[in-house]
């Protein structure tokens, strides 16, 4: 290997770590606030692609009725409750849903999908997807809000096998890859620097600041971060936990969703390529000690060139080598442990 293939591999690291360390950012966030380990994570960022495929096709997605039946759930869920004198219907909110749902299936089937420009395309797929976050929360797992950890894991173990099942009616069994954001390169020496990897680098450094500033200086971002401290403290404060459910799940949709999109013009994604990319996060996740946001980027940063690395030295044997680096990591924390919190909520 010469200092040009090192650069070039690296390079391919960097960028893949870096859609590792944002799914790895969304790990980290659903579980410090809600406790659930979210599984589907993959999903969103598959439906992601996928549905920006179809519209570059030309072609609406079905994804958007997958939106529409959550929400009517949604509402029969809310509406079973408020008869049964547990829950206040909110009409206001779901007139608000509804508008939100009609415009996005109008805009899926009225406007000229394949003409939009890129940026368009874009935010079209990202507004189908993200809500799913939220109605997802609603109908698995707010049910659920006060149910044991191992309980939540295996509901979000079962919901990540049905929207693989989803996926493959919806999307089908072919795979497909997106058009590239620009096919601009750069000289930097002897490296040529995709403009794809500078997008990805952009987009990356970009959330982390636009996530600095909302949990450092918005009331809800405040309010997210109380509840990922102490969420009994937090709940008696006035924080509901469904609120924060909801919140962080639509984060999560949305940044899945976008790392869906920055790798798809790069790779070929298929209905089911979701769980191997979110346990590439869920590595990051792990060496930050589901705690850590700054060591759990770096650690995704890691996955990513050692991945890119072992494609040229073992290229059979890099998911074996990227996921063995968990080991490690689990005995460290397994060693350094002093006491197990049991769970008392």
């Amino acid at each position: 290997m010469d200092l040009n293939i090192a650069l070039i591999l690296g390079q391919d690291g960097v960028t893949s770590g870096a859609i590792y360390a944002l799914l790895a950012l969304c790990i980290l966030l659903v579980f410090t606030v809600t406790r659930i380990l979210l599984i589907p994570l993959g999903e969103f960022s598959v439906y992601g692609a996928l549905t920006l495929a179809a519209i570059q096709s030309g072609k609406p997605s079905n994804i958007v009725w997958l939106l529409v039946i959550f929400f009517v759930t949604h509402i029969l869920l809310d509406f079973y409750l408020s008869m049964k004198g547990q829950a206040k219907f909110n009409l206001k909110s779901h007139a608000l849903w509804a508008i939100y749902i009609i415009a996005v299936v109008a805009a899926m089937y009225l406007l000229p999908l394949a003409s939009l420009p890129m940026f368009i395309q874009i935010i079209l797929a990202l507004a189908v997807v993200t809500p799913l976050g939220p109605q997802i929360y609603r109908i698995f797992f707010q049910p659920l809000v006060a149910a044991k950890p191992l309980v939540l894991l295996i509901v979000s173990i079962a919901v990540h096998v049905a929207l693989v099942g989803i996926g493959l009616l919806i999307f089908g069994p072919d795979g497909a890859q997106t058009q590239p954001f620009s096919d601009a390169t750069f000289d930097v020496g002897s490296l040529v620097v995709s403009s794809q990897t500078l997008s990805i680098l952009f987009v990356f450094f970009s959330l982390i600041v636009i996530l600095w500033y909302f949990f450092g200086k918005t009331l809800y971002g405040k309010a997210l971060r109380a509840t990922a401290v102490n969420r009994v403290g937090a709940q008696l404060m006035g924080i509901s936990p469904i609120f924060a459910g909801k919140i962080t799940f639509a984060m999560a949709a949305f940044m899945g969703g976008l790392a869906g999109i920055l790798i798809a013009p790069i790779t070929t994604l298929y209905y089911d390529s979701g769980f191997i990319i979110s346990l590439k996060g869920f590595v990051g996740a792990i060496i930050g000690g589901l705690a850590s946001f700054p060591v759990a980027a770096l650690g995704s940063i890691v996955v990513g060139i050692i991945e890119a690395f072992s494609m040229f030295w073992a290229s059979d044997y890099k998911e074996i080598i990227v996921f063995t680096l968990i080991i490690p990591f689990l005995l460290w924390k397994s060693l350094t442990s002093r006491q197990v919190e049991e769970d008392h909520e």
